[in-house]
């Protein structure tokens, strides 16, 4: 992540430039010119004397003045300059010292420079110091230092703890950036990012539903092909991800995780029983008539499958959506024979064979409490099952299937996930997408993973085909990938709370739930697939 300057160098450049500047002072006031200029400037009787190049070194380095001996007077010759004036002798006693050295080359060329050209020397200096200062003083008050560059990255579902360790890890390797990971609440999650994002007020990246697209897709930033290439999107990941963010010829995310809905099974009430895991829904409906236990006057204690109801049913909607999907029905609609027949089986268990009714509690706190056999749900239901009853002893298994044909197989499962997408308003986009394409890859995704076990029991399924051996032996997990290839989503996921094209797709079947419990025809051919078709036509679909 550049430093700014500290103020102490900056303190400490002023004091060198200061010390060279009164070095300077010190050098000019012995130079010989201005000795000469104050001679001038005071009367004197006498014509100054030469100065030699001995006395320009004594006012350097000063000693002791010396007077030679000067030979005897002589007369003058005719035509020739009188000789200078005789000094007395030195005593005998007193041998006179060693002559001074030389002036050296080095130090009166350096007088000379200094002693001619000192003051501009001084002057540039003065000035280049006053601007340094003048610069950096101004970029401190006016914010314009070098910064660091701040990605802001808001997820739902990991916490801090389990993000942090790949995002020092990326900031390592990229100095100068920070990554602001901030953890939202599911609550109105939808309404609060779109509103952030519009007044530009957004985060640079974030995390949506798989069937948020038509809602965000003028919010979101195309991915570049070159980071789809890099990540393998189109190669490596399931293929409900890679149709999930595509739109045209663009994909607008990359899912870093992947869920499908599995069937939980209560292990001591099937062992009790003495019956198996069922594979198709024949099998299933018969079972969970069986493992069904009634008190007197018919009230359910046990309940043998959660399905009939919406009221009290999690995840009703995928569950009705799945057989749809499994039954070939076009969910966009208009709903015909055949969508009334998967929805007429979904409400078989609760209007006819009994097996569930909505005095029940919730379907999770049922299955957790021992109270019912069969529970439909999807992998992080794991960490809300272990946290309500650490001793649950259950199994899972992939959801059951309609009777297919030998060497015909075409099973369907059915997702729903989230996905992270680029803010088109970012400033920021070329790192953003770097940032992506380092969560995707393998090591990375096994990382979060590993942090969210320790912290949830269970971390973020992986979203890459490349990676699910790595999970397929887990009893638990296993199942939920094993489905991945060939699951299929819709807009009728359950608990994305988007106050949008899920949960008013879901309010047009949950009406068609109860107006079919309460023995009235629930209009899928009329009122459901109009409503349907106005939601759809709202988002462009």
């Amino acid at each position: 992540m550049a430093l700014p300057p500290r103020s102490e160098d900056a303190g400490q450049g002023q004091h060198e430039t200061a010390s060279l500047l009164k070095g300077g002072e010190k050098e000019e006031r012995v130079f010989p010119w201005q000795k000469k200029e104050e001679e001038k400037a005071a009367p004197s009787e006498a014509a100054p004397k030469p100065v030699s190049p001995d006395k320009e070194e004594k006012e350097v380095f000063p000693s002791p003045p010396i007077v030679p001996p000067a030979p005897p007077p002589t007369p003058p010759v005719s035509g020739e300059s009188p000789a200078p004036p005789t000094v007395p002798e030195m005593p005998a006693a007193s041998a006179p010292p060693p002559p001074p050295p030389p002036p050296s080359p080095f130090i009166t060329e350096k007088k000379r420079f200094l002693g001619g050209k000192g003051w501009l020397l001084g002057l540039i200096i003065l000035l280049l110091a006053a601007g340094g200062a003048f610069w950096w003083f101004s970029r401190r008050s006016s914010g314009e230092e070098e910064k660091t560059v701040e990605l802001t990255y808001w997820g739902l579902w990991e916490p801090p703890a389990v993000m942090e360790g790949v995002i020092a890890e990326f900031e390592k390797t990229h100095p100068g950036v920070k990554i602001s990971y901030e953890q939202q609440s599911i609550t109105d999650y939808r309404l609060r990012l779109q509103n952030a994002l519009a007044s530009g007020r957004g985060p640079d990246i974030f995390r949506f539903h798989n069937t948020w697209l038509p809602m965000f897709k003028g919010d979101l930033a195309p991915l570049p092909q070159s980071v789809v290439t890099q990540i393998g999107l189109e190669t490596d990941f399931y293929p409900v991800g890679v149709e999930s963010v595509r739109s045209g010829n663009n994909s607008y995310g990359v899912p870093l995780m992947t869920d499908t809905l599995a069937l939980f099974y209560n292990k001591d009430i099937l062992t009790a029983a003495n019956v198996a895991v069922p594979k198709t829904w024949d099998e299933f409906r018969q079972t969970a008539y069986q493992l069904t236990q009634r008190e007197e006057g018919g009230r359910i204690r046990v309940a043998g499958a959660a399905l009939g109801a919406a009221s009290n049913v999690d995840h009703w909607s995928d569950i009705l959506g799945l057989m749809m999907l499994q039954n070939e029905v076009n969910l966009a609609g208009p709903y015909d024979e055949i969508a009334k027949q998967a929805f007429d089986f979904f409400m078989v268990f609760s209007r006819e064979d009994k097996v569930w009714d909505e005095t029940l509690p919730a379907s999770t706190i049922a299955f957790a409490g021992n109270k019912l056999a069969f529970y439909f749900g999807p992998s992080w239901r794991i960490i809300s099952l272990r946290e309500l009853n650490p001793n649950l002893n259950f199994g899972v298994a992939p959801v059951p299937q309609l009777p297919q044909i030998p060497g015909q197989e075409k099973p369907v499962s059915w997702a729903s996930f989230w996905v992270e997408g680029v803010s088109a308003k970012s400033q920021q986009q070329s790192l953003a997408f770097e940032f992506l394409a380092y969560l995707a890859q393998n090591e990375t995704l096994e990382r979060v993973f590993q942090a969210g076990s320790q912290v949830h029991y269970i971390g973020a399924l992986y979203p890459r085909k490349s990676l699910t051996p790595t999970l397929k032996s887990d009893p638990l997990l296993g199942p939920f990938l094993e489905q991945a290839p060939y699951a299929k989503s819709w807009y009728l996921c359950s608990r994305t709370l988007d106050n949008g094209i899920n949960d008013t797709i879901r309010k047009y079947f949950e009406d068609a739930i109860n107006r079919s419990l309460s023995g009235g025809d629930p209009q899928l051919e009329t009122t459901v697939s109009q409503g349907v078709a106005s939601v759809l036509e709202k988002y462009g679909l």
